[in-house]
């Protein structure tokens, strides 16, 4: 039986977009006073090991593929619990153009990436179409650009 205590929300673009709850203030100024140092980071990390922003922020400053794409893989997947953890059941867009999804979609975008530097070509193909499911846009390029290091 359905449960009567939620509307029907019906749409002709599908499910609303799910929105991921804002991170901490605190925590926030936190990542940003790191200013890109892997070892501060990684301290925030060990202080907030759910913060999804943290994992990506880790994953953007770690100087080593392969540790970069371990901290992209636990934020992805942190990023996974969070969204079930907050009711997304698997289908509906989650998009960049909402500000506290990034952090999720920044980690699934460099697993993407790092998983096609080190030569993953399943998990590369899996983790774009993901990206795509999740938001029909894509990633945008300035966020592609700012993972992809010359």
């Amino acid at each position: 039986m359905a449960d009567e205590s939620e509307p029907i929300r019906m749409s002709v673009s599908g499910p609303t977009p799910f929105v991921l709850p804002p991170e901490p203030d605190a925590l926030m100024a936190a990542i940003d006073a790191a200013g890109g140092d892997p070892a501060a980071l990684r301290d925030v990390v060990a202080s907030a090991p759910t913060s999804l922003f943290a994992w990506a922020a880790l994953g953007d400053a770690e100087p080593e593929t392969i540790h970069r794409y371990a901290a992209y893989r636990i934020g992805y997947h942190r990023g996974l619990d969070a969204l079930r953890g907050n009711g997304w059941r698997g289908t509906g867009d989650v998009r960049w153009s909402e500000p506290t999804n990034r952090g999720f979609l920044r980690s699934l975008l460099g697993l993407h990436l790092m998983s096609r530097a080190i030569g993953d070509v399943a998990e590369s193909d899996r983790t774009i179409q993901f990206l795509h499911q999740l938001d029909r846009g894509g990633p945008p390029q300035s966020e592609v650009d700012a993972i992809v290091r010359p």
